[in-house]
C-alpha cells in the first residue's frame, strides 16, 4: 500500500489538487439555490400574521406524510421534542424501560430519561453504526415499554428483525429518524416501519430549517391526536387542559421555509449519494480501501448520507492534518452515552459496549453536502492519502 501512495504524490503539480478551504457544510452555498422560493415565503408568513401553527404547518405536515407514506404528521420544535411527546404518549414513565443505542446523540437517550424511564443500551454494528438488532431481546425485561432504534447518519437499521422482534413482544417502536429523511429500508420509507418515526430539521440535516423543528409520523390516528394535544400544553380547547403536555410547536416560519426546502430534497439526496460514490473511487485510487473502512450501505438500504462517517485509524492526528489543509471534519461522537457523566446513573462502565466505544475513537465525518465539488472531494482525499503515506 505504502508504495502505491508514494506513487500517487509522484504525479506532476499539475494533477495535485490545491486544498482550498473545505468546510464541513455550506449552508450559504444551498441558500443561494433557493432564496427568491425562501424569501417569498417568508414574506407570505409575514403578511399573513398568522405566526403560531395555522395553515402554513397544516400544509407542512400534509407533505412529510405524503412524502415518507404515513397517514399522519406532525410538527413539533425540535427532533428532540418529536422523541420526547412520542414516549409521553405512549405513557412511559418511572420505572419502565426503553431500548436503544449508546452510539448516537444525546437526546435519543435523554428523552428517554426525562421521563424518568432508564435507556437500556445495547452495542452497535462495528460496519454501519447503527444499533445491533441480534442484541435486542437478550436486553428485554419485564419493564421494556418500547424499541428506539437510530437511523444514524442517514442509514436505517435493520427494521426487519427490530420489528419481528417487537411484533412477538407487542412493543412499540419508535424510529429515531432525526438524521434519515429520504431514506428507505427494503423499499420502504423510514418513518413507516415503526409506529412512530420521529424526524428533526436542524439546519445541519439534510431537511434543515432556518432553526430548530421537529416532525412525528404515524399511522395511528388515535396518538396523532394525543400527540398533537401534548404538543400545545394538553389542550384542545382553549384554557382547558386534557393532559399535561408542553410546549412545542412547529413554528409557522420554519414551516414555510422547510417547504420550499423539501421540493428539493431528493435532488439533495442524490447530489449527496453522488458524493458518496466519488469518494469510494477516489479512496479507491488511492489503495486506502484496506486502511479506512467506508460507510457501510447494506443492500436493503438507501442511505442518504447525512453524514459521511468513515472509520480510520490515528484519527485524531488525521484531523489536525486535515485541519492544516483546510478541511473541516466533525466527529459524531466522541463518547458513548453510557460514559456520559449524564447517564453515569445507569451503572454501565467502560467496556460493556465495545463497538460503540471503538467506533467513539475511530469515526470521522467528512464533507458530504449536496454542493461539494468534485475538485473539493479530490482535495479531501488527496489530503488522506498523503497523511497516511507518512
Amino acid at each position: 500500500m505504502a508504495t502505491n501512495l508514494i506513487a500517487q504524490f509522484e504525479r506532476p503539480a499539475a494533477a495535485v489538487p490545491a486544498c482550498a478551504p473545505v468546510s464541513l457544510l455550506d449552508l450559504k452555498a444551498q441558500y443561494a439555490g433557493i432564496k427568491d422560493e425562501v424569501l417569498d415565503a417568508v414574506h407570505r408568513v409575514l403578511a399573513s400574521q398568522q405566526l403560531i401553527l395555522g395553515p402554513e404547518v397544516e400544509a407542512f405536515e400534509t407533505e412529510i406524510a405524503r412524502y415518507v407514506g404515513t397517514q399522519f404528521a406532525v410538527g413539533c420544535g425540535s427532533g428532540s421534542d418529536a422523541l420526547l411527546l412520542t414516549l409521553m404518549a405512549l405513557g412511559v414513565g418511572p420505572q419502565d424501560e426503553v431500548i436503544t443505542s449508546p452510539f448516537t446523540f444525546g437526546a435519543t437517550a435523554g428523552a428517554i430519561a426525562r421521563l424518568g424511564a432508564r435507556p437500556v443500551f445495547v452495542d452497535i454494528h462495528p460496519e454501519t453504526f447503527n444499533l445491533d438488532e441480534r442484541q435486542v431481546e437478550a436486553a428485554m425485561t419485564m419493564r421494556t415499554r418500547a424499541i428506539m432504534p437510530v437511523h444514524l447518519f442517514g442509514l436505517p437499521a435493520n427494521m426487519d428483525v427490530i420489528i419481528e422482534i417487537a411484533t412477538h413482544h407487542k412493543l412499540p417502536v419508535i424510529e429515531d429518524a432525526a438524521q434519515a429523511i429520504g431514506s428507505k429500508w427494503n423499499g420502504r420509507s423510514i418513518g413507516t416501519l415503526g409506529n412512530f418515526g420521529c424526524f428533526s430539521f436542524f439546519p445541519s440535516k439534510n431537511l434543515g430549517g432556518a432553526g430548530d423543528g421537529g416532525m412525528i409520523t404515524t399511522n395511528d390516528p388515535q396518538m396523532a391526536n394525543v400527540v398533537r394535544t401534548l404538543r400545545a400544553h394538553g389542550t384542545r380547547r382553549k384554557y382547558h387542559y386534557d393532559l399535561v403536555g408542553i410546549n412545542s410547536r412547529l413554528d409557522t416560519l420554519q414551516a414555510a421555509i422547510l417547504r420550499v426546502k423539501l421540493r428539493h430534497l431528493d435532488e439533495w439526496t442524490e447530489a449527496r449519494r453522488r458524493n458518496a460514490v466519488r469518494y469510494r473511487e477516489l479512496f479507491a485510487e488511492y489503495d486506502l480501501l484496506e486502511l479506512i473502512l467506508l460507510p457501510g450501505n447494506p443492500d436493503a438500504s438507501f442511505h442518504v448520507y447525512n453524514q459521511y462517517t468513515i472509520r480510520a485509524p490515528q484519527r485524531d492526528q488525521l484531523i489536525v492534518y486535515l485541519r492544516e489543509q483546510g478541511i473541516s471534519t466533525e466527529v459524531y461522537y466522541p463518547s458513548p452515552l453510557h460514559l456520559e457523566p449524564a447517564f453515569a446513573c445507569l451503572s454501565y462502565g467502560t467496556g460493556s459496549f465495545p463497538h460503540a466505544e471503538a467506533a467513539c475513537n475511530e469515526a470521522l465525518s467528512l464533507p458530504i453536502y449536496p454542493e461539494l465539488t468534485a475538485a473539493q472531494q479530490e482535495a479531501v482525499a488527496y489530503a488522506i492519502a498523503r497523511f497516511y503515506s507518512h
